[in-house]
């Protein structure tokens, strides 16, 4: 076998007591694109998803060893790529023992932590290889390669001369014209399965409205990739780097490219044939751009296609006049990036273009048309005090949404907030673990007015009372059901412990 995608296990890590039941267990989607665009090139793949398979550290090398694979690739990007930092958690680990187990094995490093810090990662003993952005050239014209011989003339890839770390020149990006040429889809055949396929893999629990039954068979796929905005806190455009200088943050490479609207929906029928009917858009703006977006809908809807979907917006983009399109194919969830209930800390973070009042118009009119919300919130950025995580928190509790997710603000590596917090002297995370958000190593940044403890502590009391609002479980009972609402009186009893909070 040519290459081996691995995904890591780092549930328990990253999520804690919510890994057994509560936490999604997504798609590998980076690695399904990857495989085939490889076998596209005849390269023969398989994909390792430890994650799904729950595999021990034992079991996973085990795996690896037997697969005869040239490469294990380490595919770390996650649905969002903010989550390739966590995911180093049980990449790291793995990876360490492999080599210590196979020392023959070539073992690379692939998405969005890599490209963010590609020299560093490289550093490690056990990596033979990085790839400096999304790296579907790159990979291709390693595989040409004996894995040893002539690498210099490999583009976009990151290798080691006499144990030094080497960037070779960047390489190209897929084009917009050649997103159905050089990514043509997804191996889904390449996923485990318990009985039928994509069986073991399963919803966020709100998507598929609180309830267990409806959680699997689930998948999660991209129309576009990449995004036109810069957000502070965000690193999901470091991937579009075509630069190896050290200083490359992921506001620098604003980027989006989409795939023919006709091509993904026979990616998405494809998945309906699989009986899937629980869906992520996994876009960081699916809801931006009418020339793509409105061929999709309207395609799924004239196949007769049935999912219950979810998809992002930032509130500045989202339309009323496209609203009825969007149920009428399947979109029950909005996940909108709120982030603050502070206009300055908005403003702050490339989020000041709307304010309050049109955040609440926007909420009552997408409750117009019957689709849900989930609202993204942040405690934490670099303006907010007490009293502004306030506000955010109030802002939260009044808009009471379907549900809503409460981030600890972190300066991952290549978002612009990153080299900002450097740039401060802040004091950054020392492992992978104190990145993830539900970690019990997690450690925030602190902001210029509190300490990284006082934010997690913040963020970890507004969760709960979120949860436990009279006025949001009334909502969840008349909505989803008194069944739906007692799940989330079982999801809100397990409290994360934290090492910085003394846990």
């Amino acid at each position: 076998m040519d290459v081996l995608f691995v995904i890591p296990n780092s549930s328990k890590k990253i999520y804690q007591g919510l890994a057994n039941n509560f936490s999604a267990i997504e798609t590998p989607t980076w690695a399904l694109l990857l495989a085939s665009s490889m076998r596209r090139y005849n390269y023969s793949c398989s994909i390792l998803d430890c994650d799904a398979l729950r595999l021990t550290e034992e079991e996973a090398i085990k795996e690896i060893e037997d697969s005869k694979c040239r490469l294990a690739l380490f595919v770390l990007y996650g649905q969002q790529p903010n989550q390739g930092t966590f995911l180093m958690i049980g990449a790291t680990s793995l990876a360490e023992n492999l080599k210590k187990s196979s020392p023959d094995i070539k073992v690379g490093f692939i998405g969005s932590h890599t490209s963010a810090l590609p020299k560093q990662v490289l550093s490690y003993s056990f990596v033979d290889f990085v790839f400096i952005n999304e790296g579907v050239y790159a990979l291709r014209d390693l595989l040409k390669t004996n894995l040893k011989d002539n690498l210099n003339k490999v583009a976009g890839l990151g290798h080691k001369i006499e144990g030094h770390p080497v960037l070779n020149k960047p390489s190209k990006l897929v084009s917009n014209d050649d997103m159905n040429i050089d990514l043509p889809g997804y191996a889904w055949d390449l996923l485990p399965k318990k009985n039928k396929p994509l069986d073991l893999y399963r919803s966020h629990f709100w998507h598929s409205f609180f309830s267990e039954e409806d959680r699997s068979p689930f998948a999660a796929v991209y129309s576009s990739l990449g995004c036109k905005f810069g957000c502070n806190f965000c690193m999901i455009n470091i991937l579009n780097r075509t630069t190896t200088n050290d200083d490359a943050k992921s506001s620098d490479y604003k980027i989006m490219r989409h795939w023919d609207p006709i091509h993904f929906v026979d990616q998405l029928e494809q998945l309906s044939n699989f009986g899937v009917k629980t869906l992520r858009l996994s876009d960081e703006m699916f809801f931006l751009n009418k020339k793509y977006y409105v061929p999709i809908l309207e395609e799924i809807i004239n196949r007769g296609l049935k999912f219950n979907m979810w998809a992002y917006a930032r509130i500045d983009t989202v339309r009323e006049d496209q609203l009825e399109l969007f149920k009428k194919a399947g979109i029950n969830w909005l996940c909108l990036g709120i982030e603050a209930g502070n206009q300055i800390v908005r403003k702050d973070i490339e989020k000041g273009r709307f304010k309050e009042t049109n955040i609440r118009d926007v909420i009552k009119m997408i409750n117009n048309f019957d689709i849900n919300i989930l609202g993204n919130y942040m405690f934490g950025l670099p303006e907010d005090n007490i009293d502004t995580m306030n506000e955010t928190l109030n802002l939260s509790l009044e808009l009471n949404t379907e549900h809503a997710n409460f981030y600890p603000a972190q300066a991952l590596p290549g978002s612009p907030l990153y080299f900002e917090a450097k740039k401060k002297n802040w004091d950054m995370p020392n492992n992978f673990e104190e990145y993830a958000f539900f970690s019990y190593e997690c450690k925030p940044l602190q902001t210029n007015y509190c300490t990284s403890a006082e934010v997690l502590e913040f963020r970890d009391k507004a969760w709960q009372k979120y949860f436990t609002n009279p006025s949001f479980l009334k909502k969840v009972k008349d909505k989803f059901g008194n069944n739906n609402a007692e799940n989330i009186k079982k999801l809100s009893a397990i409290k994360l412990k934290r090492k910085i909070l003394g846990d």
